[in-house]
């Protein structure tokens, strides 16, 4: 039998981030459709197996969606199709398994995303830059994970 891991999300008008809190996974398999699916399977430290399935709210681009697995968890960052806010994560208007969470600590609201792009001028374009780089950094687009997991 399958097992859920917690998972995290957040939003930016552009993006949609996940964190799937699986310590030490192994065989870590994500795919992403354009029309929204959202598929996940890894094996868990002790052999059990995770994984889980979300049809999300909008349209995505999996060429432009990244996926980094580190010791604790597996983050992934997924472009949205269209720049705009979604009203939720899934597609489904039922309340999300209790395994999907809001993610705090990333999480934008629409106002001060949009604060910050309104105030942005020369003098701080090029920290905005790097602010935008260094959120996905070390993350593998899709593609490249699935050869890092074949080789």
């Amino acid at each position: 039998m399958s097992r859920h891991p917690e998972v995290l999300w957040a939003q930016k008008s552009d993006k949609v981030y996940l964190t799937i809190a699986l310590p030490d996974a192994k065989d870590i398999s994500v795919k992403c459709e354009g029309e929204g699916l959202f598929c996940f399977s890894a094996v868990g430290v002790q052999g059990e197996s995770f994984d889980f399935s979300m049809e999300l709210f909008g349209n995505i681009v999996p060429e432009g969606s990244k996926t980094k697995a580190g010791l604790r968890n597996i983050m992934c960052s997924i472009q949205k199709e269209e720049k705009v806010w979604w009203k939720r994560l899934l597609k489904s208007e039922e309340k999300p398994a209790p395994y999907i969470k809001v993610d705090w600590n990333k999480w934008c609201d629409e106002d001060d995303e949009e604060s910050a792009s309104d105030t942005s001028d020369d003098n701080n374009a090029g920290y905005e830059k790097d602010d935008e780089s260094s959120e996905d950094e070390g993350m593998l687009y899709l593609p490249d994970l699935e050869k890092a997991r074949g080789t």
